[in-house]
């Protein structure tokens, strides 16, 4: 494991601020059932996916100020299954919950704007992994986002386009 340094946190900073113009760009104009479509009863519809980034930018803001204001912090896994189970991301649609996701979004990179270089090596202590740094917490964050990205896309792609590609459908397999 490499030693985390501000080298570490610009390229995952930069990659959050790209986030909410993408997801604009991607899903802005696409009809209400689409945005709703579930693969299965047990996977998410693109507005879920929408609620549930929402709902983590919030928990991972949280804890880059812990991490900032306190000496190596506790922090708790976070719970997706109550949040499922709960259906947290069932409410709202896809508009609201993209909007809620881009305003806390624009407040989370306020807070990475104020960063000084030294605040990758800051470190909490995660119940489930150990230490960790600020580094490490923020790359997370970016592969967080591109992880979700990529299955919005996934899902955009196996609803919209796959099934009128006629013969072509063989090329593709669509994993919503």
């Amino acid at each position: 494991m490499q030693p985390a340094s501000a080298i570490d946190i610009e390229p995952a900073v930069s990659l959050l601020g790209k986030t909410p113009q993408l997801l604009e760009t991607l899903l802005g104009d696409l009809p209400g059932e689409l945005l709703r479509w579930k693969p299965q009863p047990d996977r998410w519809s693109i507005s879920e996916v929408l609620a549930h980034l929402a709902a983590l930018e919030e928990v991972y803001a949280e804890r880059v100020l812990r991490i900032m204001a306190e000496d190596s912090p506790p922090l708790a896994k976070y719970d997706l299954d109550g949040a499922k189970a709960r259906q947290d991301y069932a409410r709202g649609s896809a508009g609201e919950n993209l909007g809620h996701f881009t305003r806390t979004r624009r407040s989370s990179l306020a807070l990475l704007a104020g960063l000084p270089p030294s605040a990758g090596v800051r470190t909490a202590i995660h119940s489930e992994l150990g230490s960790i740094t600020l580094a490490h917490l923020l790359n997370e964050w970016a592969n967080h986002d591109l992880g979700h990205l990529r299955q919005i896309s996934e899902l955009y792609r196996a609803r919209a386009f796959h099934p009128h590609s006629g013969p072509f459908m063989k090329y593709s397999n669509p994993q919503p």
